[in-house]
C-alpha cells in the first residue's frame, strides 16, 4: 500500500489552559527536531498536554472513459466518477486532537467521490439523508478506558477492507470493486484494543451497512482482527452483520494480507464474501443471495519519489444485492489496472492510472455500441493532489 506522505503539519499544544505554539510547547517542529525552552519556562505536568493537529488534502483529477457516458457519470465507482471533466475527487480539512486518555477527529469533505459514495444515504423523516452526513468524513470523540483500549463514538471509517478512502493512502489511484461495494464509513460506537504489539482487535456497533441516517431500528455489529507477523506482514480478518431493509440478515466477511517484499515491493490482497437472507412475500426466508470478490495489488517503489503499481480483480453479484446494474444482467467482472506515481516535492503528488473491466454481459455505458452498453470499460485518469 502506498504510504501516506510525511508532510508538515500545524501543531498546537494546550498546557494548563494556555495555548502555546509548537516551539514553545516543546513538540516536534516541521523539520522533525524538538525545540526545548529554558528550564525556567512555566510548564504544566506532561500528562496535561493537549495537542491539536490541522491538515488538509485536495485531490484534483480528469478522467477519460472510452465509453463516453452521455451523462458524464461513470458507473460502478466512486473514484474518478466523472468523464472528460476537470474536477475535485476529494478535498478535506481536518483537526485531530490528542490528549491523555482523550482523542478526536473532525474532518469536513467535498468532491465527486463524496457525492457518489453518499448517494445511497437513506432519507427517513425531516432530519435525515446525506445532505449533512456526506460533509462529515469523520467526526468522533474517544476515551481510553484502559491502556491500549479506546472507545470512540461518532462517524468514522469502517472496519472492513484494506483500501482507504483517500487516494494518497492506496497503492492505486482508483479503488477495486471489492472496496467500492463494501462500506467506507460507519456511524456508531467502536472499541479498538491493542492486545499485544502484534494483535489489534476492533468491535463496532453501528447503524448499518454504510449509513449515517438510519433506515430501520436494527443495528449492525462489526469486528476486525489485525495480526502482525514480524515487521513485514500483517494478516487481517473483518466482518459485518446486521438486518438491512428487505433482508432478514446480511453477513459479510473478508480476509486480507499486506506484505513487504524484497526489492521495495509491497503486496496487498483480499477476498470478500457476503450473503443475505431475504424474506419471501409471507415473511419466510427465501433462498440465500451471495456476492464475492477479490483483488491483489503490487506496488514497486522505484526510488523515493517514483512508484509503479498493478492490480488484478474480480467481482460477482449475480443477484444484484450490492451492485445494481440497472439492467437484467448482473455485475460479473474481471479487470486490471496499471499506474505511475510521482512525488513533486513534499506537498504534491502526481498519479496516473489506466484501468479496464470486462463483464460477462453488456452493462457498461458505451456510445459506440448499438445497444448503448458493452461488455468492456476502459478509463484513464490523471490526478494532482496536495496534502499538508
Amino acid at each position: 500500500m502506498l504510504a501516506s506522505l510525511l508532510l508538515p503539519t500545524v501543531v498546537l499544544a494546550f498546557r494548563g489552559g494556555a495555548l502555546l505554539s509548537a516551539a514553545r510547547a516543546g513538540v516536534p517542529d516541521t523539520a522533525g527536531a524538538t525545540v526545548r525552552m529554558p528550564s525556567d519556562t512555566l510548564r504544566a505536568p506532561a500528562d496535561t498536554a493537549v495537542r491539536v493537529t490541522f491538515g488538509a488534502f485536495v485531490d484534483t483529477y480528469v478522467a477519460y472513459d472510452a465509453g463516453r457516458p452521455r451523462t458524464l457519470d461513470r458507473a460502478f465507482t466512486t473514484q474518478a466518477a466523472r468523464h472528460a471533466e476537470f474536477n475535485v475527487n476529494l478535498a478535506h480539512v481536518e483537526a485531530t486532537l490528542s490528549a491523555p486518555r482523550v482523542r478526536g477527529r473532525l474532518a469536513m469533505q467535498a468532491g465527486t467521490s463524496v457525492q457518489a459514495n453518499y448517494a445511497a444515504e437513506p432519507r427517513v423523516g425531516q432530519t435525515s439523508g446525506g445532505d449533512l452526513s456526506r460533509l462529515l468524513q469523520e467526526a468522533y470523540v474517544g476515551y481510553e478506558v484502559r491502556k491500549g483500549l479506546w472507545v470512540d463514538a461518532g462517524t468514522f471509517f469502517s472496519n472492513v477492507g484494506l483500501e482507504a478512502w483517500a487516494s494518497r493512502d492506496n497503492a492505486t489511484y482508483t479503488r477495486s470493486l471489492v472496496a467500492e461495494f463494501s462500506p467506507y464509513y460507519s456511524s456508531g460506537v467502536r472499541a479498538i484494543w491493542q492486545v499485544t504489539p502484534a494483535l489489534t482487535v476492533r468491535a463496532d456497533l453501528v447503524n448499518g451497512w454504510q449509513n449515517v441516517s438510519e433506515s430501520n431500528e436494527d443495528k449492525a455489529v462489526g469486528t476486525r482482527l489485525d495480526y502482525a507477523i514480524g515487521r513485514n506482514t500483517t494478516l487481517s480478518w473483518y466482518g459485518l452483520a446486521g438486518n438491512e431493509p428487505g433482508a432478514r440478515l446480511r453477513l459479510f466477511n473478508g480476509v486480507g494480507i499486506k506484505r513487504r517484499l524484497p526489492h521495495d515491493l509491497e503486496l496487498t490482497a483480499q477476498v470478500d464474501l457476503g450473503r443475505e437472507e431475504p424474506p419471501d412475500s409471507l415473511g419466510r426466508s427465501a433462498p440465500t443471495r451471495t456476492w464475492t470478490g477479490a483483488m491483489a495489488t503490487l506496488r514497486w517503489a522505484m526510488d523515493p519519489r517514483t512508484a509503479v503499481s498493478a492490480r488484478t480483480e474480480w467481482y460477482t453479484d449475480d443477484d444484484q444485492v450490492i451492485a445494481t446494474t440497472g439492467v437484467a444482467a448482473p455485475l460479473r467482472a474481471t479487470g486490471g489496472s496499471v499506474g505511475l506515481d510521482r512525488r513533486l516535492g513534499t506537498l504534491l503528488t502526481w498519479r496516473t492510472e489506466a484501468r479496464t473491466l470486462v463483464n460477462r454481459d453488456a452493462i457498461f455505458a458505451d456510445r459506440r455500441a448499438a445497444s448503448g452498453v458493452s461488455r468492456t470499460n476502459l478509463v484513464a485518469v490523471t490526478s494532482l493532489a496536495l496534502s499538508f
